[in-house]
């Protein structure tokens, strides 16, 4: 048992894949001698060598293109996308090639990749650094995407996406690099697709995933002194998503408040809502409510704090499912 921050089980995570399988490559801006950005590939150039750790032109089109071709020869490329803002040049590749290569080979084909993208806001950064574009991928069939809370998940579902046979994107909350956490490196917490329950509750359900994740425990337990039992759910896969666990929890909290840092407006909280309705409708007590960043692009650094839903605006929420 190792404690390690999210960034550096990341790293342990690359190593022990890398280790266990010589066709893991990674590929990506300033990874090899810098480390990355956020120093989460240190030391691996050094490790393995220049061959599998890539330092690439500034060119995300690129740097996908080419683990599309390592991918189908055979290779398990892990692709770094430096910030979520940069992903877009590369969303072609992503979504008209990485999707959809197995389906239009009828199978022949698989592309065994990672994309990490280094994702959300609160680091006092500008746009297109700072930003929360995973309901954009969800609605492309053919890719699985992950996203961590903590260390622990971290060290894991690097691993495990590597291991994959369809390619997996990992939203990394970048914002939690820091956070430490206890890392068990020889017991998995098992199926990376699979939501946690990650603190049980008999009055109401908040789904949060990645950098929310904290913020929905914390108003869990500022939730406890008002008398108020809430189950908080770490949703873990944005696709697949496990609407099995969520709604278990639904039908016996009759209420639903989901928490994510991306804008409301056409965020995967709507579709978990939906989905939720459909097969809870019976159970609600109160309609199914979301918290999240407003319909604006992402602001400066001066007022991020007013833009991400912090503590007070999901304790709001469940204030007023309550209140039905």
């Amino acid at each position: 048992m190792s404690k390690l921050t999210v960034a550096k089980a990341i790293t342990a995570g690359l190593a022990r894949a890398m280790e266990e399988n010589p066709k893991v490559m990674l590929l990506g801006e300033d990874i090899g001698s810098l480390g990355g950005v956020y120093r989460v590939t240190e030391g691996l150039k050094a490790r393995f060598g220049a061959h599998r750790v890539l330092d690439t032109p500034l060119g995300e089109a690129g740097i996908v293109g080419t683990a599309v071709g390592l991918a189908v020869r055979g290779y398990r490329p892990v692709c770094e996308i430096q910030f979520d803002g940069f992903t877009f040049p590369a969303f072609n590749q992503i979504t008209t090639q990485v999707a959809k290569l197995r389906a239009r080979t009828e199978g022949r084909l698989s592309v065994p990749m990672t994309i990490r993208i280094p994702y959300g806001g609160v680091i006092g950064s500008v746009e297109h650094h700072s930003e929360s574009p995973e309901a954009l991928f969800a609605h492309t069939a053919g890719l699985r995407i992950l996203t961590p809370s903590n260390a622990q998940d971290a060290y894991w579902m690097e691993q495990q996406a590597i291991a994959c046979d369809d390619p997996v994107i990992i939203f990394e909350p970048k914002r939690r690099y820091w956070l430490k956490g206890e890392v068990d490196e020889e017991n998995s917490p098992g199926d990376p697709f699979a939501a946690a329950v990650i603190h049980e509750g008999t009055d109401a359900t908040v789904v949060a995933w990645g950098p929310m994740v904290p913020v929905a425990l914390a108003a869990a337990k500022a939730a406890e002194e008002d008398g108020r039992s809430v189950e908080v759910i770490d949703l873990r896969s944005l696709s697949p998503i496990d609407f099995d666990t969520v709604t278990a929890s639904v039908r016996r909290t009759g209420r639903l408040v989901i928490a994510h840092e991306a804008p409301t407006f056409g965020g995967l909280g709507g579709e978990i809502a939906a989905r939720v309705t459909e097969r809870a409708f019976y159970s609600l007590e109160a309609p199914v409510l979301r918290v999240g960043a407003y319909h604006l692009p992402y602001p400066p650094a001066a007022v991020e704090d007013h833009y991400i839903p912090d503590l007070d605006r999901v304790l709001e929420a469940l204030d007023r499912s309550f209140a039905y």
